[in-house]
């Protein structure tokens, strides 16, 4: 599946989005302004002073000045509204999730249920080359469902419904959440909360005419001598009800429109990441057989249905829902489907718990695969020197059967060995942040340690010198290809700091990193990685937008991340450059010497590349994967530059990049 494709449809369809809404917006100026003037005709019908009535009186009453400012009042209202809205969701997915009931599960959870699906999250989040998104349990909803809810990867959380947990095996589940990764990976999110703001905007009309209608009927507002216009006041608001549920039925049909096709497309992609088909088939075949199906009772529910697993209510008509019908979605799935849906006896919440073997039942063939993909991305060269890019300029080394296999022998398939120390410490949020700060200390030399040291003394929180202190050892032992995945299992606790916590934690370590006088390119890699998955959780950042559609148009910042990349091999420096830059498509370009690379200006080249379009990014990641891979080894710090250069951009790996 190429998600890259799929990230540029769902941009083109965010323009048809924009044309539907207006034709809608258009119509629902339309119909209030013909509202209006039968609310008027009616008042001066039952005028006795006034007279008139009929065709002719009702069309002397128009005005282009009163369809002017009815117009621009309507467009306001809806323009704020749906602004008022957009700004809720773009908070990030967890307003949306909480917005539902949503509970955030944490590793210290004892559900055994919920840790299976937390395992779940992180072993596609390693797939997907992605940061482990917060995973929130809807506690109260029986029906097996889930979402995925953000603006972009680095906000985006991923939630299951009680029922879904309780309900589906580990397989089934798998399929149910790769799903939901899909939808992250090929840019549905956003529109899915486009589609929600701007429609609310639309549905809002009808929200007014409930409100006049209430006051007509309980007198709000009358004075003692009553008139005929406030008389005719529920009049008026059961016809912006009517017109606002003319509205709905604009917007399930916009809904539908967009949404249905996504749902085949993000079903085919969960299997690319699981590698077998049945366990996203079986999940809907138990979802067909099961009593409360996939219905969410969340009063927000029908107002994002769009983001959904499965539908969310029963609809009589299937032509405003957003999911195509159950035994459709199979078929494509499972092409010798008998017909026949799964029934399974109903599990309660806190009775008949996940059983031993289902709790270390393995991830099978996907789990193998997800590690493939996190950690043999690019082929490794084991032997060769951990090379450092220093901020002058110059280079500094360092040496430094599935199916029933455990759930912690599954872990450890996908990331590697890891300490179980480091691996308990990621767990909770100042182990996570001792982590990463002992990943920088534990670059420093015997004479530059103490500064090290010092500044967590002065700056850390209390007792983090003291851990950063007892995890050097093993960090300095870890392998530098297995730092990465150790930083993306510490994410889920690094995001559940405060505000002001996380401001200190981001200083303390910039500082630790100043602390020598120069800045690494892992000490560039690892901040720019936890600053770019970190930061939108906490604080209100503006997100990248395309400008770059052409690969002539950065030349210039290609050449210096290029000439970086290949000079950290340690192959021939001149002909990776060459071949990078002949996928490109780019003549004329030279290798840049070292003395003219420096981190400050790789860094603003990464950052001037992830303002390139959606369809141009993967190009450029698989260029660089080339010139790393050019002399068949790729060392540990071209691995983390070619990661850390995809966070920053916005972009997963691309598949084809996978040695599978």
């Amino acid at each position: 599946m190429d998600f890259f494709t799929q990230q540029d449809r769902a941009r083109r369809n965010t323009r048809y989005l924009l044309v539907l809404f207006t034709v809608a917006l258009t119509l629902l100026v339309l119909m209030v302004n013909a509202l209006v003037t039968a609310f008027l005709w009616v008042g001066r019908d039952y005028n006795i002073y006034v007279g008139g009535s009929g065709w002719e009186g009702y069309l002397a009453l128009f005005s282009w000045e009163r369809f002017a400012t009815i117009g621009l009042a309507v467009v306001s209202t809806v323009g704020f509204v749906s602004l008022v809205r957009w700004l809720q969701l773009a908070s990030g997915g967890k307003a949306v999730a909480e917005s539902m009931g949503g509970r955030r599960v944490m590793r210290q959870s004892s559900d055994p249920y919920e840790k299976r699906c937390l395992n779940i999250v992180e072993e596609l989040s390693l797939a997907a080359n992605m940061p482990v998104p917060a995973l929130y349990v809807l506690p109260e909803e029986r029906g097996i469902n889930a979402f995925a809810a953000g603006v972009n990867p680095t906000d985006a959380v991923v939630a299951v419904t009680r029922g879904a947990a309780l309900q589906l095996s580990r397989d089934e589940l798998q399929g149910v959440v790769a799903h939901e990764f899909s939808h992250i990976l090929n840019g549905d999110m956003r529109l899915g909360i486009r589609l929600a703001s701007l429609l609310k905007g639309i549905t809002f009309i009808g929200d007014v005419g409930h409100f006049l209608l209430r006051m007509g009927a309980y007198g709000v507002g009358r004075s003692n001598r009553r008139s005929e216009s406030s008389a005719a006041l529920p009049v008026l608001g059961l016809g912006l009800m009517i017109i606002g549920w003319l509205g709905s039925l604009a917007a399930g049909f916009i809904k539908a429109a967009i949404s249905r096709q996504k749902e085949y497309l993000a079903d085919a992609s969960a299997v690319q990441f699981t590698r077998d088909t049945s366990g996203i088939a079986n999940a809907l075949k138990v979802i067909g057989g099961f009593i409360p199906g996939s219905l969410v009772h969340s009063a927000r529910a029908p107002e994002m249905s769009h983001i959904f697993f499965g539908e969310v209510r029963h609809r009589l008509w299937s032509g405003f829902a957003t999911h195509p019908p159950l035994d459709m979605r199979i078929r494509r799935l499972d092409k010798n489907w008998n017909g026949q849906f799964i029934e399974r006896s109903e599990r309660r919440y806190a009775t008949e718990p996940l059983s031993e073997n289902d709790v270390q039942a393995g991830v099978g063939r996907a789990a193998l695969v997800a590690a493939a993909m996190a950690s043999a991305v690019l082929p490794e060269d084991s032997h060769g020197e951990d090379k450092l890019l220093t901020e002058d300029g110059q280079f500094a080394s360092s040496t430094g059967d599935p199916e029933n296999a455990s759930e912690e022998q599954s872990h450890s398939e996908i990331t590697g060995y890891i300490p179980d120390a480091l691996h308990n410490a990621v767990l909770e949020p100042l182990g996570a942040t001792a982590t990463a700060l002992a990943m920088v200390t534990a670059r420093r030399s015997a004479d530059q340690l103490e500064g090290a040291l010092t500044v967590l003394r002065q700056k850390g929180v209390q007792g983090q010198e003291e851990l950063v202190s007892e995890l050097l050892p093993q960090i300095r032992e870890l392998k530098p290809g297995k730092r990465f995945p150790l930083i993306a299992a510490a994410m889920p606790a690094l995001k559940n700091m405060s505000t002001p916590q996380y401001r200190q934690f981001k200083s303390t370590l910039l500082s630790v990193i100043q602390s020598d006088g120069q800045i690494d390119l892992f000490e560039w890699c690892l901040f720019q990685l936890l600053r770019h998955y970190l930061d939108p959780e906490y604080l209100r950042v503006e997100n990248s937008r395309p400008r770059y559609k052409h690969i002539a148009k950065v030349r210039a910042p290609l050449r210096q991340v290029l000439s970086i990349l290949a000079h950290q091999g340690s192959g021939d420096s001149e002909r990776a450059f060459v071949l990078a830059c002949e996928n490109l498509g780019l003549t004329g370009l030279g290798l840049l010497p070292l003395s003219e690379c420096s981190v400050a200006e790789f860094s603003r080249s990464v950052h001037t590349l992830a303002d390139c379009y959606p369809l141009l990014k993967p190009r450029i990641l698989k260029a660089m994967a080339l010139a790393a891979a050019d002399d068949g080894l790729v060392c540990p710090v071209e691995r983390e530059l070619v990661i850390a250069v995809a966070a920053v951009m916005d972009c997963p790996l691309p598949p084809e990049l996978s040695l599978e």
